[in-house]
This record gives C-alpha cells, structure tokens and sequence, in this order.
C-alpha cells in the first residue's frame, strides 16, 4: 500500500493528532515530470500548466503562515510514463523539507493513502495537477464528499486529448476536457478560480 512521507518534526509523528492543523491546503495531484514533459509524452499545454502551477506553488510557500503543502505521486505500472522509480515517476518540483509527499495506486488520492488523515475534514483544498478527468476529478469529488471545502484553478490542472475509440477514432481535444470537467464539479459544489485570482488564496479571507 502506498505511504505518506512525514517529517519527524510533523504534527502526525504524534499518535495523538490524527490531522494537521491547518485550516489551507495545497494539493498538488501527480504534478510528475512525465506529464509536464514537451508534448506528446507531456500534456498539450505543458508549458503553460507547469508555469502555473510553479507560481501556485510559490504563492503557498510564500504565505504566511504557509499552508500545509501535500504532493501527490501516482506510481505506474510497468511500462508506463510514470512508472515507479523511473525518470517520469519523480516529481516535478520537489518538496520543501516540511512539505508532505503520499504514493498513491487509485485516482482518487484519499483511497488506499494515508491523506486523509493528514487534511482535516473541515480543511480549505486548494487542488492543482492532472490529470483533470481522472485525479483531479475523483479526489475534488471524494473531499467534497467528506465535508472539505474544494477550490479548483483554472490553468493550474490539465489531461491529455482523448481518442474515442466508438466515434471511429475522433480526437475530443484536452482543452474541452477540462472545461467539462471544470462545469462538472463547479455543479457539485467546488470553487473554480482563475490563476489571477490566487493572491492571498492561502490566507483567511
């Protein structure tokens, strides 16, 4: 079963505070060198999603208090992109000393994963990462399920054009994905934001 890389000096090293407690979170999902590649191994706008995301990133370490910083790696299978232990599996920006890493196998990040006992239930989840209508969905959708608060930025999360197999091979392009995906949970109950909006996002408003 995948594990969560904990610092010693974390509050969860103590068997008495099952969460930590801090009320922002920054998720990252799967941001792996394999899928910020240069296209087509990487996301079409892997240029542009990477930018982003690194200026989110940025903005949590530089909040103060910061949040608490949670990297979510996916460990593939043989053969794939992100196979574990190989050059795509390693994480795109790599954890400050007291940022958090948890493996995961499932889309949803929070299944099979010590995550949630890491995010408080009532915890604020700033999400980021890929892929949009896999990770990103399934774990946007199960924190809403347990009571967080979710918020979804616009450019910080993207997939990969999608071939339908049972339209004689017709590319759905990621772009219209996203945006599917984007409606979809905003319907559900998450907050969609633009990266524009992301100042001050880590800090009781």
């Amino acid at each position: 079963m995948p594990s969560a890389a904990i610092p010693p000096t974390s509050p969860l090293a103590s068997p008495h505070a099952p969460y930590i407690a801090m009320q922002h979170v920054l998720l990252l999902l799967d941001v792996q060198t394999a899928m910020l590649a240069d296209p087509p191994k990487g996301v079409p706008d892997s240029q542009s999603v990477r930018e982003n995301i690194q200026a989110l990133l940025s903005a949590a370490r530089a909040a103060r208090p910061p949040p608490l910083i949670v990297h979510v790696r996916n460990c593939g299978d043989p053969g794939e992109p992100d196979e574990t232990g190989t050059p795509g599996w390693q994480l795109a920006f790599p954890p400050a000393k007291h940022e958090i890493i948890v493996d995961k196998l499932k889309n949803n990040a929070f299944a099979g994963t010590k995550l949630g006992e890491i995010i408080r239930p009532d915890a604020e989840i700033v999400v980021a990462g890929m892929q949009s209508d896999f990770c990103v969905r399934a774990t946007c959708s199960f924190a809403l399920g347990r009571g967080n608060e979710v918020l979804l930025i616009r450019g910080a999360h993207a997939t990969y054009d999608r071939i339908e197999v049972w339209y004689g091979g017709s590319i759905t392009p990621a772009a219209r994905i996203e945006a599917e995906i984007e409606s979809e949970l905003e319907e559900a109950g998450v907050i969609l934001l633009d990266m524009k909006d992301i100042d001050g996002i880590f800090t009781d408003r």
